[in-house]
């Protein structure tokens, strides 16, 4: 019987996408059947309408509305742009220049959209004409918007790591530490591997002209945009490293930070604080109803033995570890092919969890092969969603299979930061550990 009810959700799951009908809205409808029929009819409607408001009031959920807040007002006030062009007369003329400020651009803002498919769209349609225009080929002005979305998700603050962690009952600020070293090893990965393509092929990126900045303006840019915005998200980390403040209040403060440098520099304005405010609640309300919807769906796969089936069911496979890891891995690709990352984890997650947690693994370890796994599904061939976001904003004599030739390496050295992770799982459970 559990069976059946597990196929219903996931066959009546899929057909309301199809249809059209946005995640939460499928969520919450297949929810309120299987809630109907299996918890006694309208009674069980109370109840699931009581746990959906349980299961999103809990302060450990704040950050993400905080830190949608700091991208709303940074990205309408100008700000990260001063931060990106700041960096770039630091660089000069390095082989692939612009590829890396292409990677800097896209992890910030994908840090701060919450969605990689809005930083593909926004990116691509900004960076790449300025890039096809200087000569890069789309190996090296295509492929590195569509790697930093995944980096984004791996680099502190980071919305996507609270959800995860959220979800998944790991310790906010125990995650968002764990996610540090491996985020900043696939940030060298992407550096090295930019650096060394275009020193063996210069014409992947051809070098031009730069406009020659004086010393005094790089110190002085630096200061004004780089060492502020720095400030704000390195209190964040060491806030919570420290244990000084909790993540959620290391969140507000963060926000403040913003706040406090938009009127600094002059650029808000009561419109602004409206759509930034607008921004937010719409973001955030749909995050938190995916996530509410997700919580239902927990517990009807509990109440109905699915959970406990699956779990006794990959016991008496008796695979290693290892496979079981890769196997799950596999899985999420073949959903990342369809869906955003935070519908991913809404779906999967009631399940991996028990399964993680039921073959010993170590749960924080466990949650950051998974953070970059659900990214990395979304730019892999040929149905990844920030591949077809791309190919929206981009002009017509640039095709899908480009688009597929340029995400491949990046895919690649994702794999292998995960595999590097896999194999030495102190790169992420080590900062943590200093914690306790």
């Amino acid at each position: 019987m559990e069976w059946i009810i597990f196929g219903f959700y996931i066959i009546g799951f899929v057909f309301l996408l199809m249809l059209g009908l946005p995640v939460a809205f499928s969520f919450l409808t297949i929810n309120m059947i299987a809630v109907f029929f299996l918890w006694n009819g309208v009674s069980g409607l109370e109840v699931m309408t009581i746990n959906l408001f349980e299961s999103i009031s809990l302060f450990s959920l704040l950050p993400i509305p905080m830190f949608i807040l700091m991208g709303e007002l940074m990205f309408r006030t100008g700000i990260g742009f001063n931060v990106i062009n700041a960096l770039g007369n630091w660089m000069g003329a390095i082989p692939g220049r612009l590829s890396l400020l292409s990677v800097g651009s896209g992890t910030l803002f994908s840090v701060l959209s919450g969605s990689s498919v809005a930083s593909t769209s926004l990116l691509g349609s900004l960076l790449v004409p300025e890039m096809k225009k200087n000569g890069y080929k789309n190996e090296m002005s295509i492929g590195p918007i569509l790697g930093s979305a995944g980096l984004a998700t791996m680099l502190p603050p980071t919305a996507l790591g609270v959800i995860l962690a959220s979800l998944a009952g790991i310790p906010v600020g125990e995650f968002l530490i764990a996610i540090i070293i491996p985020g900043l090893i696939l940030a060298s990965i992407f550096i090295l591997y930019i650096i060394i393509r275009c020193r063996l092929n210069p014409d992947l990126a051809p070098k031009y002209d730069v406009n020659i900045v004086s010393t005094r303006k790089k110190i002085k840019d630096t200061i004004m945009y780089i060492f502020p915005l720095g400030l704000i998200v390195g209190a964040v980390v060491i806030i919570i490293v420290f244990g000084i403040a909790t993540p959620t209040e290391s969140a507000v403060i963060g926000a403040l930070g913003v706040i406090i440098l938009t009127v600094i520099y002059r650029k808000i304005s009561l419109q602004l604080f409206v759509d930034s405010f607008r921004g937010t609640l719409r973001i955030t309300s749909m995050i938190l109803m995916i996530m509410a919807n997700a919580a239902i769906f927990s517990q009807v796969l509990s109440f109905t033995g699915i959970t406990d089936g699956i779990i006794s069911l990959i016991d008496n496979l008796d695979i290693p570890t290892i496979i079981l890891i890769l196997l799950i891995q596999f899985l999420l690709i073949i959903l990342g092919l369809f869906l955003e990352p935070v519908s991913i984890m809404m779906m999967t997650l009631p399940l991996l969890v028990p399964i993680a947690q039921g073959a010993g693994l170590d749960i924080t370890w466990f949650g950051v092969i998974l953070l970059i796994t659900i990214q990395m599904a979304t730019i892999t061939p040929p149905f990844g969603m920030d591949l077809f976001a791309m190919k929206g904003v981009t002009t017509n004599d640039i095709k899908m299979g480009d688009i597929y030739r340029s995400a491949l390496p990046f895919v690649i050295l994702m794999i292998l930061c995960m595999i590097l992770i896999i194999l030495i799982p102190s790169l992420a459970l080590w900062l943590p550990s200093l914690m306790n």
